[in-house]
């Protein structure tokens, strides 16, 4: 059977160094482990855990699992051959974190981790199995002939990592690319006491005269971050009703992303907090213009989604983070989230420039209509 390009492949590139990032986060404090490296693996089963980390590490890697079966499926392997890729590198990737986990001081190498990442694997390429004989792979290519154009791998990829990047909390709904402030701490902190520190400082001080993003702002940068996504679709898509499917199913990926984000910092009770009358109408905003550009050819769409990324990013930079982002991120980055927090602030961070550099790809390739 031959090979089909598939989002797949990319996908499970992306999942795989997303997993890396986030198991090896903060990739501070590097030190020589008093043991031996391979220690963990002789560790009593009932040794270091908890009910989300069993939870975590074994939903953690399922998704793995099943892009490496479909990556090897869609490449033209036998089931065979791609249900042992699938579990050979999913556990290999597995084995190498918690080896590596034993030189970070704020990680802790265990069995039972690797135990359940490698049950998560096999779970995943199993499920990937399971669509495969009830011949859901070849259903989706049929769907995806019809939806979709040709070579629209990447910008599916795309897709479906926006939503996961809106569940790292930003300063503002819908809204990524926020990654100067973290930028311009880590390069005041390489910095720090060289020679060349004042020369940079000016660049590198942050801004406290803004102590908020103005109402418009805010409400551009809202509006852009629901229609940005939307555009993308309409670029490797094909026209008429379908793309109004697809700007609706983006519009509602993002709210539950941005709902569930919510009830992870705050609580369930308030998992709705974000929802003001200003964030409602800047969200009907983009949805509403998203619509009415789903008739525009593909270079057009093209065109204005890199004209909407470029004006989100230049927004968002200017965002403070207030107290209640600070909150979430000290949430994320010293509670339990951790374990998904490199994964998920890289994406939202990256998400908006990778968007770009594919729209300026399509843009330039000649089966842009």
């Amino acid at each position: 059977m031959p090979g089909h390009r598939s989002s797949a492949a990319p996908l499970a590139g992306l999942y795989a160094a997303l997993v890396v990032y986030a198991s090896l986060y903060p990739f501070s404090g590097w030190r020589q482990p008093g043991v031996s490296v391979f220690a963990f693996l002789s560790q009593p089963w009932w040794h270091w855990w908890t009910a989300f980390d069993l939870v975590s590490n074994l939903v953690g890697y399922l998704p793995l699992g099943a892009l490496l079966f479909g990556t090897g499926v869609r490449s033209g392997w036998s089931v065979g051959r791609s249900l042992a890729f699938a579990l050979g590198a999913g556990a290999g990737l597995s084995f190498t974190m918690e080896l590596l986990q034993n030189f970070l001081p704020q990680r802790r190498s265990t069995n039972v981790d690797l135990a359940l990442n490698v049950m998560g694997t096999a779970l995943g390429a199993l499920l990937g199995w399971g669509l495969h004989v009830l011949g859901a792979v070849g259903r989706w290519q049929a769907v995806r002939d019809r939806w979709f154009i040709d070579r629209s791998a990447g910008g599916l990829a795309l897709l479906v990592l926006w939503p996961f990047g809106l569940l790292f909390p930003g300063p503002v709904p819908f809204a990524g690319g926020q990654m100067w402030p973290r930028l311009r701490d880590t390069l005041s902190d390489w910095l720090q006491d060289s020679a060349v520190a004042s020369w940079f400082e000016p660049w590198l001080q942050p801004d406290d005269s803004v102590s908020s993003l103005s109402s418009g702002s805010e409400f551009m940068a809202i509006a852009l971050g629901v229609l940005a996504p939307c555009l993308l679709a309409f670029v490797v898509s094909r026209p008429g009703w379908r793309r109004v499917v697809l700007a609706l199913g983006a519009a509602l990926a993002g709210l539950a992303a941005i709902t569930l984000s919510t009830a992870l910092n705050f609580g369930p009770q308030h998992s709705l907090a974000w929802r003001t009358p200003p964030a409602d109408a800047a969200l009907v905003t983009g949805v509403v213009l998203a619509l009415l550009l789903a008739w525009v050819p593909r270079r057009a769409a093209a065109g204005l989604g890199l004209i909407a990324l470029a004006a989100l990013v230049t927004v968002i930079a200017q965002a403070p983070a207030d107290a209640y982002f600070a909150e979430s991120l000290q949430g994320w980055e010293q509670g339990r989230f951790i374990r998904f927090h490199g994964a998920a602030q890289w994406v939202g961070w990256l998400w908006p420039y990778a968007a770009m550099a594919y729209l300026l790809v399509r843009i330039a390739a000649r089966d842009s209509g």
